[in-house]
């Protein structure tokens, strides 16, 4: 693993400022492609969270931090992406590591982390409040003001992007940030921690502005979210979790952000540039080996071009190249996780229950130089309904079911007939069909003759049992405020009761 100046392999969590080894139970942190171990991490217990969540709510309401201006916060963001881009390839290297995920994604990672700092500070110097209509003989204002102490709590296929999404938005609205990483992977996130509590350092901010808190979801997760200090909650995973979360919330009256799961549709008209078309199915669901909120796993091509369109899909499938995250040709590396990449052949096993077609895929692939890692081939189904279970619920893998449709109605009704509604491919030379299914499919995000496009400047979130919320964008800081309306008496008359 390349090595920046202090790249050992992070195994120690950030309470309240203060690094050291969690108090609770130990966890093996595994390289996917090796099965080998890189580090023990041993959890967080609930009394640390506690620590943190208390170490939290005074560092922000530290007059120190609390009495900063914007653009002041904002020196604090634009140091992190500075150190971010120059521990770039030790960040890139780790993630690798503990994710599977190919170098030249974690790189593009790391990158797109270090942007979302500095697109944030820009958002911070710029932002705006506002002044009302009056309707009156007042002056009305509209101002916004931290929570205080936020929870984020995020999930193992892409850490170091997902954390400066809401790391960023959270520490410029005021906040101080509960971090949790996923019990899987969260060397990456450590590594930012030690980032971020530098610049915290050289700014003579309050260490306790950010705790990094390791363990099991049900546990530390779980204690983040019912703490009495937390204010807000931002979570990005399953939507089972999800609904838990937001039950939990919905009792303390907490507001809460959710990016959940997808079972995203994407759509080749008949019309596409097949060419285009083929390479965008493969990428939307296969790149990340599948293991993407939007991967597109549900493939739905005109009926006249079906048979041709997924028989060639299905050559160039098998060529794919998969392999080690840190091989430069790997197109598709390994799962997260032994348990996880079970946990795909499973479904696809269920897949052959339900009476699929395996076309390609369906099997860890063989030889030596996959037996110890977490590997599984890039499988495309045919044959299934879409009302079947293996076309209704995220798989999270590299595992396309392929399906026909016969007219626009037709697609439409099969595109949104799932309880999902995050996100939508669509292929087409013509305009104003894309901008007609675009318009009728229920999705947060539709691309167009591109897939897995993301800009921090633009919202992202889902509809349905996709999620709550927006991230990104520059509304993404409000998320992390409270709004407030003052208003300025200007009329010398006097107020009603008044004494005479």
């Amino acid at each position: 693993m390349p090595r920046s100046p202090a790249a050992e392999v992070p195994d120690e969590a950030l309470v309240a400022g203060v690094w050291r080894r969690g108090a609770g139970a130990p966890a093996e942190t595994v390289d996917p492609a090796t099965g080998q171990v890189l580090a023990t991490v041993h959890a967080v217990t609930v009394a640390e969270v506690d620590e943190a969540a208390e170490g939290a709510a005074r560092a922000a309401a530290d007059p120190a931090w609390r009495a900063l201006l914007p653009h002041q916060r904002a020196r604090l963001l634009h140091r992190i992406a500075e150190l971010t881009e120059g521990a770039a390839e030790h960040l890139a290297a780790l993630q690798t590591a503990d994710t599977g995920k190919a170098l030249t994604e974690t790189r593009a990672l790391v990158a797109s982390a270090a942007g979302t700092f500095r697109y944030t500070a820009a958002a911070l110097e710029t932002a705006e409040e506002a002044i009302t209509p009056s309707r009156g003989d007042y002056l009305t204002m509209s101002t916004w003001e931290p929570i205080g102490v936020v929870g984020a709590i995020n999930p193992w296929n892409s850490p170091v992007a997902s954390d400066a999404q809401k790391l960023a938005p959270a520490l410029a609205g005021g906040n101080a940030v509960l971090l949790k990483p996923a019990e899987w992977t969260p060397l990456v996130s450590l590594a930012l921690g030690r980032l971020i509590t530098r610049a915290l350092g050289e700014l003579s901010l309050p260490a306790g502005l950010l705790s990094v808190l390791p363990g099991r979801g049900s546990v530390v997760g779980d204690a983040i979210v019912r703490h009495p200090r937390t204010g807000k909650v931002s979570f990005t995973g399953g939507t089972d979790t999800g609904r838990t979360i937001a039950h939990a919330a919905a009792e303390r009256i907490m507001p809460v952000s959710l990016e959940l799961g997808g079972k995203s549709p994407t759509i080749v008209l008949a019309d596409a540039d097949i060419e285009q078309a083929l390479a965008g199915v493969m990428f939307g669901v296969f790149s990340s080996s599948g293991q993407s909120c939007v991967a597109g796993s549900r493939l739905f091509v005109a009926r006249e071009i079906h048979d041709t369109f997924v028989g060639e899909l299905v050559e160039r499938t098998r060529k794919l190249r998969v392999g080690p995250g840190t091989a430069p040709d790997t197109q598709v590396g390994p799962l997260v996780h032994h348990r996880h990449r079970d946990s795909v052949a499973a479904r696809v096993d269920l897949a052959r229950a339900e009476g699929a077609r395996v076309l390609c895929g369906g099997s860890v692939p063989p030889g030596d130089a996959y037996r110890d890692g977490a590997y599984y081939l890039p499988t495309v189904l045919d044959g299934l309904d879409n009302s079947s279970r293996t076309c209704q619920e995220e798989i999270f893998g590299p595992v396309l079911a392929a399906l026909p449709f016969d007219d626009e109605d037709d697609l439409v009704r099969q595109a949104n007939a799932s309880v999902y509604g995050l996100a939508c491919g669509i292929w087409t030379r013509d305009h104003r069909a894309a901008w007609r299914i675009a318009r009728r499919v229920e999705a947060g995000t539709v691309w167009i003759n591109t897939y897995k496009q993301f800009s921090i400047a633009t919202p992202f979130g889902g509809l349905k049992d996709s999620g709550l919320g927006r991230e990104k964008s520059r509304d993404g800081i409000r998320a992390y405020q409270h709004q407030k309306s003052l208003y300025w008496g200007t009329s010398d008359a006097p107020l009603p009761w008044a004494a005479p």
